[in-house]
């Protein structure tokens, strides 16, 4: 930096110190500013006071306007001058009308309204109790229903604030819930709980509405439900899986959302119910006529062992009105059915109901498995079960015998499985023979073809005893989707068992241990153990002296621990029959071995090794596609061999 800059920026400093010394007030003008800053600082702070004030009666105008929308949607809107006046009026109505409750109330069901909404707020189930003894409610607080009216301006009135006025005929067990604008001028939701059932008559009646409302929308009644899937039984991972949003379409399928994932999914045909189920139990809301429209929403909720919600379900629902325009009414009808999935009680609503299109079909509600297997379960296993059951059994011994009754069904078919398993057995000194004569990797093929040649000559047919376990698989089945949605099971104990819809634990912890939760099931241990017994039993019984494939003997124990770890969380009634039925099908198998003299099958059979034997359809497509796979092999030895030579 040279002289001259240096010189430059001394006499800057020095012009900019000279100003400010010049420049600075007196200490009477600080003091004048000091005064004059203390009272812009109280004014401000005054300033910011009343606008906080009028802030506050806006918001708390805000807030009775979305309470009490009432003038907004009947009258012209509230003027921002008489903002404060409005909030006093509010305020003062609000605070007369406090809020009601009312019991609607038969043998079976405890329904209580609330004059905020015209509303249900709770529904209990008096015959039933949760798994830890507490009473059972379908919704308790937890649950929204509201109308939803549109207006010309283009707003909407939410009916679950509005204050209604409860009506009720004394020894009537009916209500009217109503909510008044002017003497001409009222909403009525109106119940009538039926006598010693579970169904509650549920209507929406609208007088002196139908010039105000929206031309679009006058003819369709909007209803909002939306409720928490509240927890009822122990095993908060099997309940989960059995509870959805179901709904069916006007004579059509019952369909349903997912069980394990979120789910929003818009109703476009005509529907006749939605319900919100759990396992055992359901609200469902059934239209008189039919449901246009519907928007449904399923979120799952992060559960344990300590969770009181499965889900949140909401169904935004649009039904057509019936418009009577010289009473000046607009009307629609619906039925909430409030109770258990019992597939008989369910059933027995569409008894006289002759038109199949027409009918309800509430007990597709209960899960019996896909069509052939809900056959099964609908006209063979709960005919069945039901005649035990009102016997007035312990339902463990009504499951033992219907294991025993079900096993004598099919003992025919195990009876053929296991002769044509004998039939092998007596034939394999002669299998084991060849299986020494060609003993070669190579010669597999042509070992293969002398066994299937020896069976066919004998007469025996090596499929013959899988076809009748196949048949036996849709009873299996079926049972497998019966005993976890039985709900005749639900507080049933046997033995240890205290409860034979949930899991049986003998051993429980805190941790969760991946695959196996956070206890062990005893009858589900019993079941693996028995089933294994039966593995290793039955390996020797149809032991053909034909080689293995590597590892199948381990993949055979490995099944029974598999189903350890998959029904370990199932009811233990589920196990339960499983332990029995593996256990009847031992004794079965011992005691068909003492029936069958083995020789005398044995001489059968080299009788007729004796007899002309004309090849099966099966066995000549068999021996034939050996016959080409024996040719392509040799080729391809060959060529290998060429190769070599080369």
């Amino acid at each position: 930096m040279d002289k001259n800059t240096i010189i430059g920026f001394v006499l800057i400093a020095a012009v900019i110190i000279g100003f400010t010394l010049l420049s600075r007030p007196s200490a009477e003008e600080l003091a004048k500013q000091k005064e004059q800053y203390r009272r812009d600082s109280i004014e401000y702070a005054q300033t910011k006071e009343r606008e906080k004030e009028l802030n506050n009666l806006k918001d708390t105008a805000a807030e009775v306007k979305n309470e009490n929308p009432v003038d907004d949607f009947f009258a012209a809107p509230v003027q921002e001058a008489d903002s404060v006046l409005a909030v006093m009026d509010s305020v003062q109505m609000g605070s007369q009308q406090a809020e009601q409750l009312i019991t609607l109330e038969n043998s079976k069901l405890k329904v209580v309204f609330s004059t905020k909404g015209g509303k249900m707020v709770s529904a209990q189930l008096k015959e039933y109790s949760r798994y830890d003894g507490d009473s059972l409610y379908l919704f308790n607080n937890d649950a929204e229903f509201s109308l939803q009216l549109t207006n010309k301006q283009n707003k909407v009135l939410h009916t679950n604030n509005l204050i209604f006025t409860p009506i009720k005929a004394e020894g009537d067990n009916s209500l009217i819930m109503r909510f008044s604008y002017a003497a001409n001028q009222h909403v009525d939701f109106i119940y009538k709980l039926a006598e010693d059932d579970y169904m509650l008559k549920y209507d929406v009646n609208l007088v002196g509405l139908q010039p105000m409302l929206d031309r679009n929308k006058s003819d369709v009644i909007e209803l909002y439900w939306a409720q928490k899937m509240r927890r009822q039984e122990k095993s908060v991972k099997n309940e989960q899986r059995y509870s959805h949003i179901y709904y069916k379409y006007i004579g059509g399928d019952v369909k349903e959302l997912s069980s394990d994932k979120s789910e929003q999914l818009e109703v476009k045909e005509p529907a006749k119910w939605i319900a919100f189920k759990n396992q055992f139990f359901a609200p469902i809301l059934i239209a008189d006529e039919k449901i246009e429209t519907a928007l449904l929403d399923s979120k799952v909720l992060v559960t344990d062992e300590n969770s009181e919600y499965l889900k949140t379900v909401e169904a935004t629902i649009y039904a057509p009105a019936t418009v009577d325009m010289n009473a000046g009414t607009i009307s629609a009808g619906f039925t909430y059915y409030l109770g258990p999935m019992s597939f008989t009680l369910l059933k027995g609503y569409d008894s006289h109901i002759d038109d199949v299109n027409k009918q309800l079909d509430l007990d597709k509600l209960v899960p019996l498995g896909w069509t052939l297997f809900r056959w099964v379960n609908q006209y063979f296993v709960i005919p069945i079960f039901n005649l035990l059951r009102g016997t007035g059994m312990s339902m463990g011994i009504v499951i033992l015998l219907l294991t025993i009754i079900v096993k004598l069904v099919i003992s025919p078919l195990t009876f053929k499985s296991f002769m044509s398993s004998a039939k092998m057995r007596v034939l394999r000194p002669q299998v084991e023979e060849l299986a020494a004569k060609y003993p070669k990797q190579e010669q597999a093929m042509e070992k293969q073809q002398a066994t299937m040649a020896l069976y066919n000559k004998a007469g025996v047919n090596p499929m013959s005893g899988c076809i009748p376990l196949l048949l036996q698989m849709p009873i299996l089945i079926a049972l497998f989707s019966f005993f976890p949605n039985a709900i005749e099971l639900r507080g049933q104990s046997f033995l240890w068992a205290t409860d034979l819809s949930t899991y049986d634990a003998i051993i429980e912890w805190k941790n969760h241990i991946p695959l196996i939760g956070t206890h062990i099931s005893l009858f589900c241990i019993l079941m693996t153990v028995t089933n294994i017994i039966y593995t290793k039993f039955n390996m020797e019984m149809t032991n053909t002296g034909q080689q293995q494939m590597p590892g199948m003997k381990w993949m055979m124990y490995l099944m029974p621990l598999i189903f350890l770890f998959m029904l370990n969380d199932y009811p233990s009634g589920l196990t339960y029959y499983y332990f029995l039925s593996l256990l009847v099908t031992i004794l079965l198998t011992i005691g068909f071995r003492y029936i069958i003299d083995e020789d005398k099958v044995l001489a059968k059979l080299e009788a007729n090794k004796a007899k002309p034997k004309k090849k099966s359809g099966f066995m000549a497509r068999l021996a034939e596609a050996q016959k080409l796979q024996q040719q392509q092999l040799n080729e391809k030895n060959k060529s290998n061999s060429t190769k070599r030579k080369r």
